[in-house]
């Protein structure tokens, strides 16, 4: 599996909020004010290699929508059609082009993953049972914090999350993800679009027809 929301903000809130938080403030508002979202991505992974000339990069992009807690899909549209759903149960990966569904329970794979920090965990102290966080300096002009997952047993190595100050809260803007592999992959978010009313159905999955279905 590949490695594989613009926050509504009350008025009051917004009076109260620091001109320029640091990146633990901006997750912690993220995480306590958006419910739901969804944006379109995408994603550069960079395989490790002698030097950056020999470093071979993969771009890839499609849309992502979650409904917290714990439902998510991504759709990765170009340049192969992939579609990885969290039920709240079940993570599934389909993978368009082996017609092959992967599904596995989903308390057991998304603890320390990315994807727990944006759009899984239901608060602050959700996200710091399973990962150490530290705000890192502002660069690009986004607000950041790193976070050191707690099992050092996973495919993991590192998170970066990154938020931009918009005028109705911090957006998140990017993701930066080192596996232990060196790999690296990051992640940027356009046209987020915060608490909707998503369908529930949008989380859910069927294996299509004839597809393998593999249960590790």
């Amino acid at each position: 599996m590949g490695v594989s929301a613009a926050l509504l903000v009350a008025g009051a809130l917004l009076a109260l909020r620091p001109a320029h938080a640091d990146g633990l403030q901006a997750l912690e508002e993220f995480v306590k004010t958006t419910r739901s979202g969804r944006a379109e991505f995408t994603q550069v992974v960079t395989s490790p290699g002698k030097d950056a000339q020999e470093a071979k990069a993969k771009t890839s992009s499609g849309s992502f929508e979650f409904l917290r807690p714990h439902r998510f899909r991504f759709v990765y549209k170009k340049p192969f059609e992939q579609t990885i759903v969290a039920d709240g149960q079940t993570l599934w990966l389909y993978d368009v082009d082996l017609n092959q569904v992967t599904a596995r329970k989903q308390a057991q794979v998304l603890g320390s993953t990315p994807t727990a920090l944006i759009a899984s965990a239901s608060s602050l102290a959700a996200i710091e049972a399973d990962f150490s966080l530290q705000a890192m300096p502002e660069s690009d002009g986004l607000q950041w914090v790193l976070a050191l997952p707690r099992n050092r047993d996973g495919q993991i190595q590192s998170v970066r999350v990154g938020f931009r100050l918009q005028d109705k809260g911090y957006a998140l803007a990017a993701l930066e993800i080192l596996d232990n592999f060196g790999q690296r992959s990051l992640i940027r978010f356009s046209k987020l679009q915060v608490n909707l009313a998503l369908d529930a159905g949008l989380f859910q999955f069927t294996p299509p027809r004839g597809a393998d279905v593999i249960r590790p």
